[in-house]
């Protein structure tokens, strides 16, 4: 087993990041698909109060962003979730597993922005089957791939702004209705229990809005790319996060004030437009619209690079056949894992909706911060470090324990059709493991080369 913590051989990562990049990053990864593409869902959840779930999703990650903040200090490395499994457990098809989640979630989550794409912003222009403008979204996604993008940090600054301009002109426009004396107060205390509870209500929405926070995570695979990762790292994330919370939040507020919380459950993906069309009667929603086609081709792409380069990182290491670790002589792509990871968001944009495929991403991710909140915990009495870094609150990582494993069971009133999907999801992985097993026989999992391409 190669030691995670050692030198590869390989040249080293340009550290290239400062602390105003890398704040950058990490809100332009937050901002994006989720709250342009699920505000309406959440809403048909909770009700007026639609603020409660976004704000409450806030507290959990935040929570749990400490854990990684710990560990990145600890091990400023790029593979993020699968080092701190292995070096915590040290079971190979664990950390295999982690890894595999990381990846489904990168595809549900470029699936969700793929039917947000097809039926919300693009409808503005032209009205096309959804399944089709979707699927043709995905193979455009692959064809992008497969020409070998490398988004560098600066360009993720203009799309960021682009991205960030959208959420901001809904603010604006907001604000502006509301000092006008429209909008009504009393729906942001509203609850839609239905047949529930007001618990499980909040519980449930909290579950499907935790996808419009995660994002923070993917900063931790820059920590070789960063100027002294321990010292900005902290900063950084904590404060791009309460940015994205911020406005996340307020644009909660004022879609619940401007429009009834049954008309943003009936627009569901185009709930924003509901809220420009009250705020601003005769706003050119074509500009919005082109606004958010932006943010969702970035989100979705990003997963899907992630998604392609980690499978092409677990064949490499020999844990997945070997096909899918094939390159493009041309190209130098791995063609192989674009098409496989293709044809899995294209059959889940076909048979799933939008709500389902965003709360089983949050679902995915929130086992996986179960597991690292978990880890912070064995590491911090096992593997103690010499050098400085940052050390969450002896409290945080008990407490992300609790919420994230609470939040990814159906005591939160979670839909079951989440759960099938993710463990549909799983077992294609632990299925492409077993196959590799009896190809290649057992081999030890190098959680640095997995996220590396």
């Amino acid at each position: 087993m190669t030691d995670v913590s050692t030198v590869t051989g390989q040249p080293p990562l340009k550290r290239a990041i400062g602390p105003k990049l890398l704040l950058f990053f990490v809100i332009g990864d937050i901002l994006g698909t989720g709250i342009y593409a699920l505000t309406g869902s959440v809403a048909g959840v909770i009700g007026g109060a639609l603020w409660v779930p976004f704000l409450l999703a806030f507290i959990v990650a935040f929570i749990t962003a400490f854990s990684y903040l710990e560990l990145v200090g600890k091990y400023p490395r790029a593979a993020g979730a699968a080092l701190y499994t292995h070096k915590a457990f040290g079971i190979n098809f664990l950390t295999f597993m982690v890894t595999f989640t990381v990846m489904a979630s990168g595809v549900t989550s470029a699936a969700t922005a793929a039917k947000a794409f097809g039926d919300t912003y693009l409808r503005q222009f032209i009205e096309l089957p959804t399944w089709a403008v979707a699927a043709a979204f995905i193979a455009g996604l692959a064809l992008i791939n497969f020409r070998g993008v490398g988004e560098s940090v600066k360009a993720n600054v203009v799309l960021t702004i682009i991205e960030l301009s959208g959420l901001l002109l809904i603010i604006g426009v907001g604000l502006y209705a509301v000092a006008g004396g429209a909008g009504e107060p009393s729906r942001l205390l509203e609850i839609n229990t239905g047949e529930t509870t007001a618990f499980v209500a909040i519980t449930a929405a909290t579950s499907l809005a935790f996808f419009a926070m995660v994002g923070f995570e993917d900063s931790v695979n820059m920590a070789e790319e960063c100027r002294n990762p321990a010292k900005i790292f902290p900063r950084a994330m904590l404060l791009g996060m309460g940015v994205a919370a911020a406005i996340y939040v307020i644009i909660a507020v004022l879609s619940s004030m401007l429009v009834p919380a049954d008309d943003l459950a009936a627009a569901k993906s185009s709930a924003l437009f509901r809220v420009l069309e009250v705020g601003a009667p005769g706003f050119p929603l074509g500009l919005f619209a082109v606004i958010g086609l932006f943010a969702v081709v970035n989100s979705a792409l990003i997963n899907m690079l992630m998604a392609s380069r980690l499978l092409y990182g677990m064949s490499n290491e020999r844990i997945l056949p070997p096909v899918l670790g094939r390159v493009h002589e041309g190209r130098r792509t791995p063609w192989v894992a674009i098409v496989f990871t293709s044809v899995i968001a294209i059959i889940l944009v076909a048979a799933v909706d939008i709500t389902a495929l965003g709360g089983t991403t949050a679902l995915l991710l929130l086992a996986v911060f179960t597991v690292v909140n978990i880890a912070v915990l064995v590491l911090r009495r096992r593997d103690p470090v010499e050098h400085p870094h940052f050390r969450a609150p002896s409290w945080t990582p008990y407490v992300g324990i609790v919420l994230c494993g609470f939040l990814a069971t159906p005591l939160s009133g979670r839909p079951l059709q989440q759960f099938a999907l993710a463990g549909i999801l799983l077992l294609v992985g632990a299925g492409l493991w077993v196959i590799n097993y009896f190809i290649v026989g057992k081999v030890d999992v190098d959680p640095e080369q997995l996220t590396k391409s």
